[in-house]
């Protein structure tokens, strides 16, 4: 008896400390009641039974009180704390308390090859009145351990992500659900192979068609890090988590401008608030499915009722995502009804046939595509909205008609021409001479291709003069002193030479205008979808005037420029991160122009460009709205590829963050110019994570190459004569001009 009175006394004192935590010392004379129940704890044995009994409901019914004082004013600042708490669950108590038995893959503790990524086989049992039936899933997500600092706070190295995505693989060879968990502040930012945004990048790309249900569920949602094992069909959220592009922290540093020292905590706490990171602002804005209610101020390890109700949360998310594959909506949303306690009513099969998988699949990409939608700035205007609904399914036809039709029966029959006049020649020359004849009256002779050959590549250039090259002086390149490079003169260097230095190759920054005039054929570019804006969805306070500020200076409305053009006369779709606009980073314009741009290149089966003048990563003023666009240019991207397209990316200047951690990371052929910086995180964002400075070459484009994340470095000066070799000699049979 004694001894669960001693217990209780030491529960009673964890929650009071921790609402001290949470809250502060100075709510509700907090600190003066954990120095009553400290006192009587140290002093239990020199106490009476009654006493104890006593001053136990007294304390109980104290605490109630005050948690429900916290729980009325809690603020999302505090919500990030509750999230960081070392009382908070994490993976391993969901493991222990919510599956009905598991098996750690890849290795256990310090044994693994990256512990804050934990792998599990794992069962769980559904009770359908008096039967019991046996769920097989695959768990993947971030520890953030027990104190243990070899697990890194739950931030996943590269290679961490890397075995998640193995397990996934394994997961859909066996059909069988995964269940991510999402606990992280944000990837280990280093480029060690298979780096950083690489290997989010790839997750991406994989997950976008796997070919099993999954579910995730976000305490701790940071940035990049959550995304790569964050697309799934269905997404819940704890109702004490918080998902956000960046930390409040880390928002509060770039508003003050900080970059050493921690920003004050006023400043902190607006950002929070400004970030609109809690589970209830997220389900809002349509980025999650469900919030996974919470006891007051959060679930913490010892809350076992909180963990019976998240194992029904899993099985009846789960059966939800396999019924949308089958079942009419209103017969699924009757038998999820009946799903609603401990003993479920129905038994519902996880493993989907073939016919399944593709509504699976094609549910996702749905999905993704409408996500944030709704706060994309365009007009409203109802005649253009159907003139451009008319043009694209009078495209889809043309192109359908065009290249399934007619193109694969011009192809057949010529093959079928072509073997009956090479193989059989002598034999049937008499009777296939009239047939070629009848032919080619019908069809009319092959007409010669319309690309011209490499060698008039270099007469078709624009003779654009940059205004950089206007000044009459002389410069130093950076590399001089290493090179002994000679001091170049402006009209030159930004006119003949590219803006390269003829001695060593450094490549100087060039306004994005020169692209535009110097790679693509005189008057071919025709720029589409440039009345989509990026707007203010969060409303954060002084954006407003910074997107003001740089509309007037740049004259553009967003950081992305969609455009058709030619390259020596091969048609393609283009789309320019610009660096003039907000750093060139990226929010809801720029990934709802991205999708509309590169789905306009399938349809036209035409190649697909990114050029990459600059990008700083997402756009955290408008937080997770920004940070979806990950997901969702991706899904885009692998839908695009997989019918047959020609993805080609070229960075330039400073590439880093979440694009390069997914639309652009994920391509096939990725290119960088010499002289581009390009990775995950910045110099000042690695050393206050792991510690350590890193070389001034950390993030070149020539350490790029050897780690395997870019596939060549190309020099400026021939940055059009390479795309069109490329465009001649990659990609498959599915572009117009093959």
């Amino acid at each position: 008896m004694k001894l669960d009175l001693h217990r209780k006394l030491k529960d009673l004192l964890d929650t009071a400390t921790y609402i001290k935590d949470i809250k502060g010392e100075a709510f509700l004379n907090i600190s003066l009641l954990i120095e009553k129940i400290s006192e009587v704890y140290e002093n239990f044995y020199q106490h009476d039974l009654n006493f104890i009994e006593n001053f136990i409901i007294q304390v109980e019914s104290e605490i109630k009180k005050i948690m429900d004082e916290a729980e009325r004013t809690l603020t999302p600042y505090e919500i990030v704390k509750i999230v960081r708490h070392p009382q908070r669950f994490t993976l391993q108590d969901i493991l222990e308390n919510v599956y009905d038995s598991y098996m750690e893959l890849g290795g256990e503790g310090e044994i693994n090859i990256d512990p804050a990524i934990v792998c599990a086989k794992a069962i769980i049992i559904r009770k359908v009145r008096n039967d019991l039936y046996f769920h097989q899933v695959m768990v993947i997500g971030h520890e953030k351990g027990h104190g243990e600092e070899f697990r890194q706070g739950g931030s996943a190295k590269p290679w961490g992500n890397e075995k998640a995505l193995r397990f996934m693989q394994m997961a859909e060879t066996e059909g069988i659900p995964i269940h991510f968990y999402i606990f992280t502040p944000g990837a280990y930012p280093i480029e060690d192979y298979p780096g950083s945004a690489q290997q989010i990048a790839r997750n991406l790309y994989y997950m976008t068609k796997l070919k099993v249900p999954t579910v995730a569920l976000i305490s701790e949602g940071g940035s990049g890090g959550a995304e790569a094992i964050g697309l799934t069909d269905m997404r819940l959220m704890f109702e004490k988590g918080y998902y956000s592009v960046i930390s409040p922290e880390g928002a509060a540093a770039i508003e003050a401008k900080i970059r050493d020292g921690r920003p004050p905590r006023e400043l902190v706490e607006k950002c929070a608030k400004a970030l609109k990171l809690t589970a209830k602002d997220n389900l809002e804005f349509g980025l999650i499915d469900r919030i996974v209610p919470e006891p007051p101020l959060g679930a913490r390890k010892r809350d076992y009722e909180f963990f019976k109700k998240l194992k029904l949360e899993l099985i009846k998310a789960t059966d939800e995502i396999v019924l949308q594959t089958r079942s009419l909506k209103f017969l699924r949303k009757y038998t999820l009804s009946k799903q609603s306690t401990e003993d479920f009513k129905f038994y519902i099969n996880w493993d989907l046939d073939e016919d399944e998988i593709e509504i699976l699949i094609e549910n996702r990409w749905e999905k993704y595509k409408k996500m944030s939608q709704w706060a994309v700035c365009e007009p409203k205007n109802v005649i253009k909205s159907f003139f451009n609904f008319s043009r694209s399914w009078g495209l889809k036809f043309k192109n359908e008609l065009k290249y399934r039709i007619l193109k694969p029966s011009h192809k057949t029959f010529k093959k079928f021409l072509d073997e009956l006049t090479t193989e059989s020649s002598l034999l049937f020359k008499p009777v296939s001479d009239p047939v070629k004849t009848v032919y080619n009256l019908i069809v009319g002779k092959k007409i010669k291709s319309k690309i011209p050959t490499p060698i008039l590549i270099e007469e078709e250039t624009s003779p654009y003069r940059s205004p950089l090259a206007l000044e009459d002086k002389t410069i130093t390149c950076p590399q001089a002193e290493k090179y002994g490079c000679p001091d170049l003169w402006v009209p030159d260097l930004y006119g003949e030479y590219c803006g390269v230095c003829p001695n060593c190759g450094y490549h100087f920054l060039l306004e994005y205008k020169w692209y535009l005039n110097n790679i693509f054929d005189k008057n071919s570019i025709k720029p589409f979808n440039d009345y989509i804006a990026s707007g203010n969805p969060l409303e954060f306070e002084g954006y407003a005037e910074k997107l003001k500020e740089a509309r007037k200076k740049t004259n553009l409305r967003s950081a992305l420029l969609t455009f058709e053009a030619k390259i020596g006369g091969i048609s393609l779709v283009a789309v320019m991160l610009i660096g003039d606009f907000r750093q060139g980073t990226v929010g809801v314009a720029e990934g709802e122009k991205f999708i509309r741009a590169i789905e306009f290149a399938k349809i036209t089966r035409r190649p697909f460009l990114a050029l990459v003048h600059t990008t700083g990563g997402i756009r955290i003023h408008e937080g997770t709205l920004g940070l979806i666009q990950m997901p969702r240019c991706t899904i885009a991207v692998r839908d695009y590829v997989d019918a047959g397209g020609l993805y080609i990316v070229v960075y330039d200047n400073n590439s880093f963050a979440g694009p390069v951690a997914s639309f652009l990371g994920c391509a096939p052929y990725q290119f960088a110019l010499k002289s581009t910086r390009l990775g995950f995180a910045g110099p000042r964002v690695i050393r206050e994570t792991i510690g350590q400075e890193i070389p001034p070459d950390y993030h070149s484009a020539e350490n790029a190459l050897k780690r395997g994340h870019i596939q060549g470095i190309w020099d400026r000066r021939e940055l059009r004569k390479k795309l069109f070799t490329a465009l001649l000699t990659m990609g498959g049979k599915n572009l117009y001009y093959r």
